[in-house]
């Protein structure tokens, strides 16, 4: 009981800012970055389209298609379905590219393969 106490969590004895200067962790980093930024601004850019086609062509967007249905509405509703598919888009990428790596580190680091210094213990078991 008393040996618990005295015991440090997993998590308490590793020196994070060592894990991520890691090669592996500044790998998944970058693949984190390398699809949320450009995916942001593409969004934002087509958010920002949208506010300004409706505060500036407001003819253009009152354009009927169909019935009571017009340019205007047709593009705010493609603004829920593109918010949509980016996060299924998201998902599905982060599954393949960013968990398995996260999984990894995740695992060193749970596993004790890091001493309290953050240095990657080599003899450590998986």
């Amino acid at each position: 009981m008393g040996n618990e106490a005295e015991t440090p969590d997993a998590a308490a004895s590793v020196d994070f800012e060592q894990v991520q200067s890691t090669e592996r962790f500044q790998e998944l980093r970058k693949r984190h970055r390398s699809f949320v930024f450009p995916m942001a601004i593409a969004f934002l850019l087509w958010y920002f389209a949208y506010v300004l086609l409706a505060d500036y062509a407001v003819e253009f967007m009152s354009t009927k298609v169909w019935g009571n249905i017009n340019i205007g509405l047709i593009l705010g509703l493609l603004q829920f379905v593109s918010t949509f598919a980016i996060t299924g888009w998201y998902v599905s990428y982060s599954n393949r590219k960013l968990d398995p790596i996260a999984a990894e580190i995740r695992h060193e680091i749970e596993g004790h393969e890091f001493d309290q210094s953050g240095n990657r213990v080599d003899g450590a078991a998986k």
